[in-house]
């Protein structure tokens, strides 16, 4: 387990964890697996929505991939003024290490303004990987 890695934009703070899952990971075969838990604290004074993210996940190699897509786990949470939202997920990569880093897009309730909230980059090392990637 890594330390918590944090990023704060307009207000809306990003905690970010990463976990080495060793059960699911096969490093014979080129197969490394996280789980990262985040969690999303609404310190400002609106209510906002996360409509969408962005993810780069780059790898050892430098080869670097882009998810984008609808919401996180299936949901797109309403976080009022102090509210916080936490979920678990996770990605493969064939390097023993590599990092991750990325975006989501919210909207503004009251206002309808819509604005991007900055996911801190962290790293993805698997034991006896020696060392961080940034």
């Amino acid at each position: 387990m890594t330390d918590d890695y944090t990023a704060t934009t307009r207000g809306i703070r990003v905690s970010v964890r990463s976990f080495y899952l060793a059960d699911q990971s096969r490093p014979a075969e080129g197969t490394h697996v996280w789980a990262y838990r985040i969690r999303i604290d609404n310190f400002s004074r609106e209510t906002v929505q996360l409509l969408r993210r962005t993810w780069l996940i780059t790898d050892a190699r430098g080869r670097t991939q882009r998810v984008h897509g609808e919401g996180v786990v299936g949901q797109q949470p309403v976080l009022e003024p102090g509210e916080a939202f936490e979920y678990t997920s996770g990605t493969p990569l064939e390097t023993p290490s590599g990092f991750m880093t990325g975006t989501y897009h919210m909207v503004a309730i009251d206002s309808g303004e819509t604005f991007d909230v900055a996911i801190p980059a962290f790293s993805l090392d698997s034991p006896g990987s020696g060392g961080k990637v940034h």
